[in-house]
């Protein structure tokens, strides 16, 4: 009996890959040609013909001429309609986007670029990977734009969208065109930062003494967009007020004080995910506080620096942080 679902299973899936023409993830840039796109009447396209079917029994059984005449236009209006629907979609051209890394728990957008170059613009055109939201875009005749898939981003590592699907309903809602897409992007998630987390290890003085100085906030240097852990301490509200955007403050004159984030001053029997976590928040804040800082992971060393760079770097060494983290 298993043996007979499997099998059945097994047949379904290698009708839908030939049908739907699914090769996984393709790198570049995918036309929608004709063989990719599908289209199907809606359930207010079924009612459209159920009506234009009663209207011509009804002038056959009574010989109404201009029933008759009616029906057969409806029915030449919904053909075109199919058309143009078709038309809509067909021969778009479907590219990876821009995507930037998040913490978990957040939602990843992936950047889908859709590029049109007939000479008519393309209306609703839908983006989605779940089939319960979507994201609509206008494509102008000869251009480009963007559409955004926001995925949950449950746990660190390499984060895959899949497979989505684009669709549109355009004209009239009479039919549904829709192909699909599986691009090979991805996203980078890191370790969602503890909170609260453990206070941050004693900065050294570069000539190996303990110390307090350094936190690098003598001079106000400038502000600089908001990024998630930021201290509510270095929001510049002011600033906020008037423009109603994020923005944190940055401070210049960093003395020579550093430290060392490393996984041995966690407590050994604290859960490695937590550990992670708890590193993160380090980072988040010795970056805030603008001090030079290294990380030490068991079978990894990042050495002592400082900067966005170095903060992106360190995250990234925690999002994938053994090989288990690196899977889709």
């Amino acid at each position: 009996m298993h043996a007979a679902m499997a099998s059945a299973a097994a047949l379904k899936n290698r009708v839908l890959d030939w049908i739907f023409q699914w090769r996984g993830p393709e790198r570049g840039t995918i036309v929608l040609v004709q063989r990719r796109v599908f289209i199907l009447p809606t359930r207010q396209g079924l009612l459209f013909a159920g009506v234009i079917l009663l209207m011509l029994l009804g002038s056959v059984n009574y010989d109404l001429s201009l029933g008759f005449v009616l029906s057969f236009l409806l029915g030449a209006a919904g053909i075109q309609s199919m058309l143009h629907t078709f038309r809509n979609l067909a021969n778009l051209r479907i590219s990876a986007g821009r995507t930037s890394p998040v913490f978990a728990g957040e939602r990843a957008e992936f950047g889908i670029r859709i590029a049109n170059s007939a000479g008519m613009p393309r209306y609703g055109v839908g983006v989605t990977r779940d089939r319960i939201s979507a994201d609509y875009v206008d494509v102008p005749a000869n251009g480009e734009t963007t559409a955004t898939v926001a995925i949950p981003a449950l746990r660190r590592g390499w984060l895959r969208p899949g497979r989505m699907t684009l669709f549109t309903f355009f004209p009239v809602g009479l039919f549904r065109a829709w192909s699909y897409a599986d691009l090979d992007m991805s996203c980078l998630v890191y370790p969602a930062p503890a909170s609260p987390g453990l206070p941050l290890p004693q900065p050294q003085a570069r000539d190996g003494k303990g110390g307090t100085q350094g936190h690098g906030q003598d001079e106000f240097s400038g502000l600089r967009p908001y990024r998630p852990g930021d201290s509510p301490r270095h929001l510049a509200w002011k600033a906020i007020a008037r423009s109603d955007v994020l923005m944190t403050k940055q401070f210049a004159g960093r003395v020579a004080a550093e430290l060392w984030l490393a996984w041995d001053a966690l407590p050994p029997d604290m859960d490695p995910e937590k550990k992670l976590g708890h590193l993160a928040r380090w980072v988040i804040d010795a970056d805030a506080r603008a001090f030079a800082y290294g990380l030490r992971l068991p079978g990894l060393l990042i050495p002592i620096a400082s900067g966005a760079a170095h903060r992106a770097d360190c995250l990234r060494a925690l999002a994938l942080h053994d090989a288990a983290a690196d899977r889709s």
